[in-house]
C-alpha cells in the first residue's frame, strides 16, 4: 500500500516531543484495514516514509481515529522544516 498527502508538520511538547504530520481522514480508513496485517502491537504500522528527498523507516502511530507521521530531526534538518511548514509525504505500509 502506497499513500502520498500533505499537510503541516507540528510540534507534541509531551515527555518525549516530537514533530509529526497528520495523515487525511480518508487514506486512515484504508490503514486501519491493512494494520490488522502489519502491526506489531497498539496499532502502531510501520511504513518506509519520505519527504522531498529524504526518506526514513518509522511506524504510524494511531491518534484520535486517524494516524500520525513522525518525522526525526535529520529528516528535518535535510529537508529545512520548520514547526507550521506544508510538507508532503509518500509512505509505503510495509
Amino acid at each position: 500500500m502506497n499513500l502520498e498527502f500533505s499537510g503541516p508538520l507540528w510540534y507534541w511538547r509531551g515527555p518525549a516531543p516530537w514533530y509529526f504530520v497528520t495523515v487525511p481522514a480518508e487514506p486512515c480508513h484504508d490503514l486501519q484495514a491493512a494494520s490488522k496485517l502489519v502491526t506489531y502491537g497498539w496499532g502502531m504500522i510501520p511504513v518506509q516514509a519520505w519527504i522531498g528527498a529524504t526518506g526514513w523507516k518509522t511506524s504510524l502511530f494511531p491518534k484520535d481515529g486517524r494516524y500520525i507521521v513522525p518525522v526525526k530531526a535529520s529528516v528535518r534538518k535535510a529537508e529545512n522544516l520548520e514547526e507550521g511548514d506544508e510538507v508532503t509525504v509518500r509512505l509505503e505500509v510495509g
